[in-house]
């Protein structure tokens, strides 16, 4: 069974959660999304996981798809406040659904990178990363160099201010994304040790002590080993186990910063996710 509910997450602030419920859920998986991917990208692998007895809390940070109630000129709010506000009160809602079952942060790309700013992150059992890297221009892949070069430099600092938001969609970069957001993020970006420097976290990622297990692919397009690490490092006391996939391990030419969530990749989730499996997955 498939609800829709609208979450408040701080005053006159809601955003939409999607809830997977199977007859006899095991526990509770939290769905957290990429930087401006909708909710409903994921359904198909929620709807599997649902199949193997998880709830599932899949949701919109304020801004991004379904928890857009304003034109987004009109709609202020940061990454921070996604991970403070947003991220926060999902946690704690997922939480009360099964006080006594166990609790997953499944995280696509700026979902995991985010964990170390939730204020309740203690309540969750154990976090799984998926494409999961810093976003520092200079560790990415080479061809995506210069073109973060020209948004953060060129497009961004003028673009933002002028239409009130950043119009991901039309320009066929990322997607639609609250002006401040944005901001932030280009500030993010260009920092050497991405958000944990540039808003001084470091005490805050090294407190945390979840159990981490992280999967990233070779063949992603914008993020390098160097990336992945980078990020996982900021979380030195907690227990991790990291995995680098070849698409060549699963007969496939290609997988990405994206592909794995997509429906055609179904085939390959159980034994792609083994090792999660033999931790009550």
């Amino acid at each position: 069974m498939i609800t829709n509910e609208r979450l408040e997450t701080a005053p006159q602030r809601f955003i939409s959660l999607h809830i997977y419920s199977p007859a006899e859920p095991r526990g509770t998986i939290i769905m957290a999304p990429a930087m401006a991917v909708p909710a409903g990208y994921y359904q198909y692998f929620c709807r599997w996981l649902a199949e193997q007895n998880w709830r599932v809390v899949s949701f919109d940070y304020y801004g991004i798809g379904d928890s857009t109630p304003v034109p987004l000129k009109q709609l202020k709010t940061t990454i921070s406040e996604w991970a403070q506000h947003d991220c926060q009160a999902v946690i704690a809602y997922a939480r009360n659904l099964q006080p006594e079952g166990e609790l997953v942060w499944f995280a696509h790309s700026i979902g995991g990178q985010l964990f170390g700013m939730i204020p309740n992150y203690h309540l969750v059992d154990r976090m799984i990363t998926v494409a999961t890297g810093s976003g520092y221009w200079r560790d990415t892949m080479p061809a995506l160099k210069y073109l973060s070069l020209g948004l953060w430099y060129g497009v961004v600092p003028w673009l933002v201010p002028l239409l009130g938001y950043f119009p991901g969609d039309k320009l066929g970069v990322i997607g639609n994304v609250p002006g401040p957001a944005m901001q932030q993020w280009r500030r993010w970006c260009l920092h050497r040790d991405y958000l944990v420097g540039a808003e001084d976290l470091y005490h805050h990622y090294a407190d945390v002590q979840t159990p981490i297990t992280a999967y990233s692919f070779t063949d992603d397009e914008m993020l390098t080993q160097r990336n992945i690490n980078h990020l996982h490092d900021f979380y030195c006391n907690a227990p991790q186990q990291r995995h680098v996939i070849t698409p060549a391990q699963f007969e496939l030419d290609k997988i990405g910063h994206f592909g794995i969530f997509r429906r055609h990749y179904q085939n390959i989730w159980p034994q792609l996710f083994t090792t999660v499996s033999r931790q009550r997955f």
